[in-house]
């Protein structure tokens, strides 16, 4: 599939606001050291503009394409198959604790559940431009409320609190080992926000932050991409920055796979590529 820029496919996103307005010093893009590797040929390809993506206990991974409307299903040998059809902006997807598929649309301003086989039904509305989403360890759904520049946090009953506040556009969100959550802001960097809810910026050395943030399970830090330039990123609870790939064209979606690699996606190539960390 031709690729088109995020100006064009994602308006309500807006991923393309900085992408050219920002320069990134050079200083600020920490060679990253020889033990991760962008494996070239693409595990998943001919795909439609992917946004969240997540396996489940069994190792399907499920893909919300925002420009086909549908959520996509590979088992564990690579088999593909149309898991939901006909929806309107899917963008962030989290399976949560039970299982069930969570998928948010950011043109209705609700997110979706979905059982494992299928059954669909409406788990929160009244949302604004919801983007990523993801589980914290209380089981709680968090989800990037752009339009509101907040995270909300939904409980299991649909009851929604915010868990913060007063950020810059933000797209993605996730818990980092001490409760904290980061946050990726497609207009405003990184931010940090501590268990009172408090944020602060950390590092604005992307020129685009995308929705694809995943928790390092290994210490007090996250991995971004950078839809604006061409990388994924280790970024740490004090804004330390270690590029872990280059080379990639408009990276959006990033889910961590059962062996414990990372899975990238890119509207450039409309393909998901995996990242072998060190062993």
């Amino acid at each position: 599939m031709k690729h088109r820029s995020f100006r064009i496919r994602l308006p309500l996103l807006g991923l393309a606001l900085l992408a050219s307005a920002t320069h990134v010093p050079a200083s600020a893009r920490t060679p990253a050291p020889p033990a991760w590797m962008l494996e070239k040929r693409p595990v998943h390809d001919e795909l439609s503009s992917p946004v969240g993506m997540a396996y489940d206990a069994a190792g399907h991974l499920y893909v919300a394409n925002w420009s086909a409307g549908t959520v996509l299903r590979f088992a564990p040998d690579g088999a593909r198959s149309v898991f939901a059809s006909g929806l309107s902006g899917p963008s962030g997807l989290a399976i949560g604790p039970s299982g069930d598929i969570f998928v948010a649309s950011y043109s209705q301003d609700l997110v979706w559940r979905f059982t494992p086989g299928g059954r669909q039904s409406v788990f929160v509305r009244g949302l604004a431009t919801p983007a990523g989403l993801s589980f914290d360890r209380k089981g709680r759904l968090l989800i990037a409320n752009r339009r509101t520049d907040e995270i909300l946090a939904a409980h299991p009953d649909g009851r929604i609190e915010v868990a913060a506040k007063g950020l810059q556009t933000p797209v993605g969100a996730v818990e980092l080992p001490g409760g904290e959550l980061m946050v990726s802001n497609i207009a405003g960097g990184i931010s940090l926000v501590a268990q009172d809810g408090r944020a602060r910026s950390i590092h604005d050395g992307l020129r685009s932050p995308g929705p694809g943030i995943v928790a390092d399970r290994e210490g007090a830090a996250a991995y971004v991409v950078d839809y604006g330039g061409t990388t994924v990123s280790r970024i740490d609870r004090e804004g330390g920055r270690v590029v872990v790939a280059d080379g990639l064209s408009s990276p959006v979606g990033l889910a961590r796979t059962p062996d414990g690699n990372l899975l990238v996606a890119t509207w450039g190539a409309n393909a998901a590529f995996r990242l072998v960390r060190p062993r």
